[in-house]
């Protein structure tokens, strides 16, 4: 495997040790920017200054400060958190298993891949199946970097998957906030047409690889026209106005009727594509044209010189 293991460790399932190695499951493609200095350029680089002597600090002169009361810091050394810091055990400690569907989705956060070693690929197997056969997941402590992660060990395909979760005092409480209650009222006329229109817009199968980043590839577009003294043209913006309650019936009928229609527009061109490929097949004895389509680009203008 290319990527490198973040630590080799093993998952402790009962007097079970099963060997593995942790990789990221995940990977960030955001666009990074730097500052320039807008008259000639030039990379801008952040400089440490004290707020009181007001010079600038070297690197080696910092120490860690936590501010326990407005203005009044504690200085914090690596030793005192050395100190307090858990035993790096690298593993998998699972302490009970519990439903999938009986954990918020929002504890959880960031996922990983647990691989087998090769002597421990027999038990890996055998907690795989045996969660998918039970449909729970394992609630596990791990530590990942000096710092202990409450997490959920669960199945994916072949894989096992570690799952970081959040503590419960990390997740902001929804008390907070000002929901409409369950049990609002609302019009059963209503509610029926937003189930059809659930359904015209439902799909059998999830497909993440129809979805991609958007705005990122627009901004790569720009920046590749900009490189070569290019503009392109931007895009109208629609900005849609809030639905009002009393229109929300006709808003709903209408949302209905293009959801069928851009079905039966898309049954009608996937019949098309499949046409379009049968016609295009070559009959026996009879030689196959080539024809080159060019690839659509976006619109761009020169830039003013």
């Amino acid at each position: 495997m290319a990527a490198h293991a973040i630590w080799s460790g093993a998952i402790n399932f009962g007097l079970v040790t099963i060997p593995v190695k942790l990789y990221t499951a995940v990977r960030t493609n955001d666009l990074r920017f730097n500052f320039l200095h807008k008259k000639d350029k030039g990379r801008i680089f952040n400089e440490r200054h004290c707020s009181v002597c007001e010079k600038k600090v070297e690197y080696a002169d910092l120490v860690r400060g936590y501010e326990y009361e407005k203005g009044h810091y504690v200085t914090i050394t690596d030793d005192d958190l050395k100190a307090v810091r858990p035993e790096a055990t690298q593993s998998v400690q699972i302490v009970e298993f519990v439903e999938l569907d009986q954990i918020n989705p929002m504890y959880f956060d960031t996922p990983y891949y647990l691989e087998p070693e090769k002597k421990g690929r027999h038990a890996y197997a055998l907690l795989r199946d045996a969660l998918i056969d039970s449909g729970k997941v394992a609630i596990a402590n791990v530590i990942i970097r000096s710092r202990e992660h409450l997490a959920a060990v669960k199945p994916n395909g072949e894989a096992l998957v570690l799952e970081l979760m959040h503590f419960a005092d990390e997740l902001v409480e929804q008390s907070g906030f000002e929901f409409p209650a369950l049990n609002e009222k609302v019009a059963d006329a209503e509610k029926k047409i937003a189930k059809l229109l659930i359904d015209t817009m439902s799909v059998e199968k999830f497909d993440p690889e129809q979805f991609h980043d958007k705005y990122k590839e627009d901004v790569l577009a720009m920046i590749e026209a900009r490189a070569n003294g290019e503009e392109l043209e931007a895009p109208a913006v629609h900005k849609p106005a809030a639905t009002n309650v009393v229109n929300l019936m006709d808003v709903l009928q209408r949302s209905l009727e293009q959801s069928k229609a851009r079905r039966t527009k898309g049954r009608a061109a996937s019949a098309d594509d499949g046409e379009a490929e049968a016609d295009a097949k070559p009959k026996r004895g009879a030689k196959a044209k080539k024809t080159a389509t060019p690839a659509a680009k976006p619109k761009r203008k020169k830039s003013a010189a």
